[in-house]
C-alpha cells in the first residue's frame, strides 16, 4: 500500500488546504471529493442543507444492495483563532514523519485515505457495497450526520456497518457516551434591589435550577448499569455556565445557564429532562409567576447526539478486530456520529488514524504510521469484499 500512502498524503494535502471551520461553508471540499471519487466509478449523492450552505456527500461502489459498509468522516474542523501554531494550519507541514495541519488527524487523514483506496475497491468490490459518507458541522453538534440518516431513509438506502474514522490511534471502539447541550433562559421581572419581593430574580431560579442538576448528577449514580466500563460508569452532568444579571443592586431579569449531560444509556436522559420538566412546572415557574405571569423558563436544545452503546452482538466491530488485528474492542469518553449510524440499523465501530490527544489543539498532526496502518485496513477490507 506504499502508493497509496504517496496518494493518500497528496489528497490531505488537498484536504487540509479547505478552511472547513464549522462556521464556513464546506461545499468547495464536498465538490472535490465528489469529483475524486465520481472519476474511479463511485454514485455520488450530495444533501444539502436548508440554506444550500453546506453539504453531506454519501457514495457507494459496488451494487447497489442493502447491508454495505460505510466509512464516514466529518468534513468540518475546529478553529485556529488564538492558538499558537508553529506553521500554517491550512498548509500540510511534513517533519520528522508527522503531518502537520488543522483536520489532519480530526478527521481528514481517514477521509484521503478512504478515498484514496476509492479505486482499489473498484478493481475488488463484488456483492456488498463500500459507502462513502462524509458529513458537515459535526463540531458543533453532530448536525450533518443527523441529516444524512434522514436522508438514507427517505431514499430507503440501508447499510449494515458503519466504521467512523475518528482518530482513536487505529484501536477498535465499539462505545461511547452520549452528548446533550442545552441552553437554559430564565426570564424574570428587574426592580430596585432594596425591594427583592416586588421583583423575580431570575439568578436566583437559575441558582435553584443548578442545585436541581446538582441532585440529579447524584441520582444518576445509582443508575449506573451493572458493569458499565465507561469511566465514570453513569450519566454526568456539567454546568458550564451561569450568567445573568446588570448590577449589583438590580433585580436580575434575565439568567442563562449552559449545562450538558453525557448519558450511557437513552433511558437516563429521559429520566433527567422528565424530572426538570416537572421540577420547572411545579415548582419555580408557580413561584415565579405569582408576581410576574410573564415569567418564563425555556431550555433551548444545542444538541442530543446518541452515544455509541456497546452491543453483543456487533459485525462493525467483529470486523474491524479481524482487520486489525485486535484483541478486543474499547471504549473511550469523547463523542462521534456512531450513535446516529447505530440508531438507524447498523452495527457501528470507531477506528481511525491518529490520536484524540492531537485533536483541537494547535500543531495537530497525523504520523505517516498511523495512516499506512489506516491504509492497511482499508486494503485488507478491500481484499474481505472480493472474497
Amino acid at each position: 500500500m506504499t502508493t497509496h500512502l504517496s496518494d493518500t498524503v497528496a489528497l490531505l494535502r488537498d484536504l487540509i488546504a479547505f478552511p472547513t471551520v464549522s462556521e464556513v461553508s464546506n461545499l468547495d471540499m464536498i465538490a472535490f471529493l465528489a469529483h475524486r471519487l465520481e472519476g474511479h466509478g463511485a454514485r455520488v449523492d450530495i444533501f444539502h442543507d436548508e440554506i444550500g450552505h453546506k453539504a453531506n456527500l454519501f457514495a457507494t461502489i459496488g451494487p447497489e444492495v442493502d447491508g454495505g459498509i460505510v466509512l464516514s468522516g466529518h468534513s468540518d474542523v475546529v478553529p485556529v483563532a488564538e492558538q499558537d501554531w508553529s506553521s500554517a494550519p491550512f498548509e500540510l507541514t511534513e517533519h520528522d514523519g508527522h503531518l502537520y495541519g488543522r483536520g489532519t488527524c480530526d478527521m481528514k487523514g481517514f477521509i484521503a485515505a478512504a478515498t484514496a483506496m476509492a479505486p482499489y475497491f473498484a478493481e475488488r468490490v463484488r456483492d456488498r457495497p463500500v459507502h462513502f459518507a462524509f458529513t458537515y458541522d459535526e463540531e458543533v453538534g453532530c448536525f450533518g450526520a443527523q441529516a444524512l440518516v434522514e436522508s438514507l431513509r427517505a431514499r430507503g438506502i440501508r447499510p449494515g456497518v458503519a466504521i467512523i474514522g475518528e482518530p482513536t490511534s487505529m484501536r477498535v471502539i465499539e462505545g461511547h457516551k452520549g452528548c446533550y447541550e442545552y441552553t437554559t433562559h430564565f426570564c424574570g421581572l428587574a426592580g430596585h434591589g432594596s425591594a427583592p419581593d416586588r421583583g423575580v430574580n431570575a439568578v436566583e431560579y437559575a441558582v435553584r435550577y443548578v442545585n436541581r442538576l446538582l441532585e440529579l448528577r447524584e441520582a444518576l449514580r445509582a443508575r449506573a448499569p451493572e458493569n458499565s466500563r465507561f469511566d465514570p460508569p453513569w450519566t454526568t452532568i456539567n454546568t458550564g455556565s451561569l450568567k445573568g444579571g446588570v448590577a449589583h443592586n438590580v433585580i436580575a431579569s434575565n439568567a442563562t445557564i449552559e449545562w450538558e449531560m453525557r448519558p450511557v444509556q437513552a433511558a437516563d436522559a429521559a429520566f433527567v429532562k422528565e424530572d426538570l420538566r416537572r421540577y420547572c412546572e411545579e415548582m419555580l415557574l408557580p413561584r415565579m409567576r405569582q408576581i410576574c405571569p410573564e415569567a418564563s423558563i425555556v431550555t433551548e436544545v444545542i444538541g442530543e447526539v446518541d452515544g455509541l452503546e456497546p452491543a453483543e452482538v456487533n459485525e462493525a466491530r467483529d470486523i474491524m478486530m479481524e482487520l486489525t488485528g485486535a484483541n478486543g474492542a474499547d471504549l473511550v469518553p469523547f463523542g462521534t456520529e456512531a450513535g446516529l449510524f447505530q440508531q438507524y440499523g447498523m452495527s457501528a465501530v470507531v477506528c481511525g488514524p491518529g490520536s484524540i490527544d492531537q485533536a483541537h489543539k494547535p500543531d495537530e498532526y497525523v504520523s505517516l504510521d498511523q495512516l499506512q496502518q489506516c491504509l492497511d485496513m482499508l486494503g485488507r477490507l478491500g481484499d474481505r469484499l472480493a472474497a
